[in-house]
């Protein structure tokens, strides 16, 4: 359309798909704090599957709703009831794998981090690279997943701001917008990045 500015673009966009991840499910990562960091981690693992984003989320949410929003929470669940709870979610095809790697994730972060994710970063030396390295030693946080972590944790983390990765940055191209971390973060701002680049992830 003539005259129209990537501003523009950007705001439909947002408009039309939604808040970023983490606002989806209802949580507030600029805070800092482990529970959400956390919770949002195991988003993040539920997203790296190929199943839809949508039961993804579902399958987020239900964790949540199952009183298990700590590590210690989640560690301390069977594999039994993780299984019921994802697949009463939707997220039957993998239950049991993601059930298993659910509960390796939390036990990884209470043994090598206490329970806190802010003590990655610290291991990591605030280093963005190093943080990308460490987040992929959870079994099924891979490149897919620590992407997505690191996408939203940047309202939190500002080493990593602006972040965004190379799928994003393709379909932004695609739709016109800034091909840079740096065009997109002057484009929106920081606090809305995140939900620039999940916007522009359900628009594909």
């Amino acid at each position: 359309m003539t005259g129209t500015t990537q501003k523009d673009i950007a705001a439909d966009l947002m408009a039309r798909h939604g808040p970023s991840l983490a606002g989806e499910l209802g949580l507030e990562l600029s805070q800092n704090t482990p529970a959400p960091l956390f919770r949002f981690l195991c988003a993040a693992l539920l997203l790296s599957a190929r199943i839809s984003s949508d039961l993804a989320m579902r399958a987020a949410a239900a964790l949540a709703e199952a009183g298990w929003t700590t590590p210690a929470k989640l560690a301390d669940s069977t594999w039994q009831e993780r299984v019921e709870v994802l697949n009463g979610a939707g997220y039957a095809r993998f239950d049991e794998k993601t059930a298993t790697m659910l509960g390796e994730l939390a036990e990884k972060l209470l043994d090598d981090y206490g329970g806190d994710l802010r003590r990655l970063r610290q291991a990591a030396g605030r280093d963005p690279d190093e943080e990308h390295r460490l987040l992929r030693e959870f079994k099924g946080i891979g490149d897919l997943g620590a992407d997505i972590f690191c996408r939203e944790a940047q309202v939190a983390w500002d080493e990593l701001y602006p972040y965004a990765d190379s799928r994003t940055l393709s379909e932004a191209a695609r739709r016109g917008l800034p091909e840079t971390p740096e065009g997109l973060g002057d484009l929106v701002g920081r606090a809305r990045l995140p939900g620039l680049l999940a916007a522009l992830m359900r628009a594909t």
